[in-house]
């Protein structure tokens, strides 16, 4: 968390909120390193540059300039959020200052976020964007085939395959199960015994779970929020997560939970096969 929707109005909300014509004064940075270390240079070099749009790939936002690109991950906790001058708060590892006067402030409290520089020309070559698999949202590269080439011969349970950042991006915990839900696919399926049918219904499903979740702004578990500050409301469609030993919304079979890949795991035992 967050997964897919959530980054993905994020960066909705960015873009609306810094426009076309924004430009960088400076890069304040409060500490030197998150998750992973901050690249020194990184406020240097992005000193100056104009910001020609926010992008998404997979979890990582993605800030284009004319300098380079300014790549953030939100991990677990980390928010980003225009922060007038007196509106510092504990946690607070970035100010990005435009020549506007606006400010940016990106929040992390656990500092599982990332804060890195992509050189001009260096997205194929990154280390954490080149061996990425495809946007599920991409009919053409997210494909029925695509996915049973991924599965073949596979004895590892399905929700981790669709959960691997290499077969396909954005696919997280929540996601995963509501659309094996509604795939009527057990979790704990092995991989390799996915038919065509199947993978199928799970790709168009995956589609349509990551589509009402982006146009209901994202789930909000506990610390997620937009750009602007407001909550998502997915979390009052789902049908699996997070209900363990609740009613199945479809047959009313209690719902079964345990540990499916290292995550905890939801399913109806009856309608997921």
């Amino acid at each position: 968390m967050p997964e897919l929707p959530e980054v993905e109005t994020v960066r909705a909300g960015l873009e609306r909120l810094l426009g076309r014509d924004a430009v960088i004064r400076a890069i304040a940075l409060q500490r030197g390193d998150l998750r992973a270390p901050i690249p020194p240079h990184l406020p240097r070099q992005l000193r100056g540059a104009a910001l020609t749009g926010v992008r998404r790939r997979a979890k990582y936002l993605l800030f284009d300039t004319s300098r380079g690109i300014l790549l953030s991950h939100l991990g677990m906790t980390g928010t980003w959020r225009l922060a007038p001058s007196g509106d510092e708060r504990p946690h607070d590892h970035c100010y990005l200052h435009l020549v506007d006067g606006r400010r940016l402030a990106f929040r992390d409290p656990r500092r599982f976020g990332l804060l890195d520089l992509v050189e001009l020309g260096g997205e194929a070559r990154h280390p954490r964007l080149k061996d990425l698999g495809p946007e599920p949202l991409d009919e053409l590269a997210f494909s029925v085939d695509h996915l049973l080439r991924c599965c073949r011969g596979r004895k590892q349970a399905l929700k981790p395959v669709i959960m691997d950042q290499h077969v396909v991006v954005g696919v997280g915990n929540i996601y995963a199960q509501e659309a094996l839900f509604r795939a009527q696919i057990r979790p704990t399926r092995p991989a390799g015994r996915l038919t065509r049918a199947e993978a199928t219904a799970l790709v168009a499903h995956i589609r349509t779970v990551l589509a009402e979740a982006i146009a209901a702004g994202g789930s909000t578990i506990s610390d997620f929020r937009q750009a602007g500050g407001d909550g998502g409301y997915f979390q009052h469609n789902f049908q699996v997560y997070d209900r363990a030993g609740l009613p199945c919304a479809v047959c009313s079979t209690p719902l079964h939970g345990a540990v499916v890949g290292g995550r905890g795991t939801t399913w109806c035992r009856r309608c997921q096969r």
